[in-house]
């Protein structure tokens, strides 16, 4: 009986003290909110492509609570912006008074705070017909009159070439429901000289499209595809975007050339190819993985990359068969970053690079794998992967391959030579020789540097012979290149580098990946060697 005596006096002790608090008493704002910043920067979209989501904070920092009679975009509902604001959507709803635009009676507790989330999807063509971009302004209004707070808000806008594969709908006969359907590819998968069915979604490049010039960006979704006897021409500063599960392919026949030019401004590198993420925002700068990758199917012919940057994707470059043809793949003056798989997978193909750096990849910045043969020259393979779980070493070779039901397939691995190249990372060892022995497994490392300790005997055999001259000819071990800062991907070695003046004269180019003229005594890598400056 005492215990429901107690309950009830408090009960009503509680219902009292309610009753008499002033908290839910809100009175009109007076405009002194204040905010986190003055302006939200929405950074770059592509037109029609929706933004990340940005976020503003709003303190009432005075000693009451309050109400705000209204919250909009100062354009309104004619605003490319759209916000909520603590979950909610605001006013309107009509087709002519969309959501997101219009708030009203928007209360905030004394010292307390509310988050604005703000996204912008703007058509370019409804601003300036005639612009290749276009800086669009709004602003956030806070009340009106002697209160009107505001905060800008700014994004830039840029037209773009979209490739996209169709789609269409037809009704399930049975169910009568809808079914989207997506373009998918068909081409000669396997060689066979009959066209198969893919499940990969894309569409083939029309006549019309098969130069990419630098006027205006190029945004794709699926692979855009190149089709049998065709040549997909990249003129110099080009920008190609890939969205998600997206990529270039080039069909048996076809032929991709990219014509980038050096660069006077290493920031802006005008005259590069750029194949990157359809995300522009600066948290995506370096995110790996955006996209698939750059296929040169099995059959495509004469290949020609030369600075090309290529980053974020899952594999920069995967090349398949030709290995007999030495015009199967010709990449020079290119850097590949962040690819989340490999930078460079070979598949039994051919490969010739010089001045090429690759770094930051899941895997192996270039596998070498099922034979093939490849020849690098000033070649910078590192890899400073974050990821201290990393299973691959930066260069990987073998001439075999083993299929689910763990049967082994083998193929001549009929060359690998790398001259005046640093092979390092931040794991050991950083090179690693899979040999079948019942197949051909020729290669050669000559004037070059490579990470690989292996003092607890771990690797064996022939192929791990470093004092055979005829596969180790002139190499430095486990010597740090000094790389400017690897992390970010600047490979850049200093003056008094071991990689300093330690290689021959030898390949096609007579510059840097730079363009700065080589010396008598050239450095190994894809930079020759310049005096750091002091951070």
């Amino acid at each position: 009986m005492k215990r429901l005596s107690y309950f009830i006096l408090s009960l009503t002790i509680l219902l009292f003290w309610s009753s008499c608090r002033k908290d839910f008493e809100f009175s009109a704002s007076t405009g002194t909110l204040e905010f986190s910043k003055d302006t939200v920067y929405l950074d770059t979209v592509f037109t029609n492509i929706g933004s990340s989501t940005y976020n503003l904070k709003v303190y009432n920092n005075s000693n009451n609570d309050i109400i705000i009679p209204s919250i909009k975009l100062s354009e309104g509902y004619n605003s490319y912006y759209r916000m909520t604001i603590d979950g909610t959507t605001g006013i309107g709803g009509a087709p002519n008074e969309p959501i997101g635009k219009v708030f009203e009676n928007i209360e905030m507790l004394a010292k307390d705070s509310m988050y604005i989330f703000i996204e912008t999807t703007v058509d370019i063509q409804d601003l300036a017909a005639s612009q290749t971009q276009f800086l669009y302004t709004d602003a956030i209004e806070f009340d009106s009159g002697e209160n009107l707070q505001k905060v800008e808000l700014v994004t830039l806008v840029k037209d773009a070439h979209f490739i996209y594969p169709d789609r269409s709908t037809t009704i399930d006969s049975e169910t009568g429901e809808e079914i989207h359907v997506i373009e998918t590819l068909t081409f000669d998968v396997d060689g066979d000289g009959m066209e198969d069915e893919t499940t990969i979604q894309g569409r083939f490049l029309a006549d019309n499209e098969l130069t990419f010039t630098n006027e205006k960006p190029y945004v794709i979704y699926g692979y855009a595809a190149v089709a049998d006897s065709k040549t997909l021409t990249i003129d110099a500063g080009a920008r190609v975007h890939f969205h998600a599960k997206s990529g270039l392919l080039i069909t048996g026949g076809a032929s991709l050339k990219v014509n980038g030019v050096p660069s006077t401004d290493q920031e802006l590198l005008e005259g590069e190819v750029i194949f990157e993420g359809d995300r522009l925002e600066p948290n995506f700068a370096d995110v790996p993985g955006q996209w698939q990758t750059i296929w040169l199917f099995n059959n495509s012919v004469d290949n020609v990359m030369n600075h090309a940057t290529i980053k974020n994707g899952t594999i920069g470059i995967l090349s398949d068969g030709n290995q007999d043809d030495p015009t199967k793949l010709t990449i020079t003056n290119s850097q590949i970053y962040n690819s989340s798989n490999f930078g460079i997978l070979g598949r039994g193909t051919s490969i010739d690079g010089e001045n090429v750096v690759v770094n930051n990849s899941g895997q192996s910045s270039f596998a070498g794998t099922y034979g093939g043969s490849y020849n690098f020259v000033h070649t910078t393979f590192a890899n400073y992967w974050n990821n201290s779980f990393r299973q691959f070493p930066s260069v990987l070779l073998n001439n075999f391959i083993i299929d689910e039901d763990n049967t082994v397939f083998t193929n001549p691995l009929d060359a690998a030579n790398f001259t005046n190249c640093i092979i390092y990372g931040n794991d050991n060892p950083e090179l690693i020789l899979e040999k079948d022995p019942s197949d051909d497994f020729n290669f050669k490392f000559t004037n070059s540097l490579i990470k690989f300790d292996n003092s607890s005997n771990n690797f064996t055999g022939d192929v791990y012979d470093f004092s055979n001259s005829l596969l180790y000819e002139n190499v430095i071990f486990n010597q740090d290149p000094e790389f400017l800062d690897p992390n970010n991907n600047q490979l850049n070695i200093p003056n008094g580098s071991p990689s300093d003046n330690f290689g021959i004269i030898f390949g096609n180019l007579s510059s840097d990946i730079l363009n700065t003229p080589r010396s008598a005594t050239p450095d190994l890598g894809a930079y020759e060697s310049v005096e750091f400056e002091d951070n």
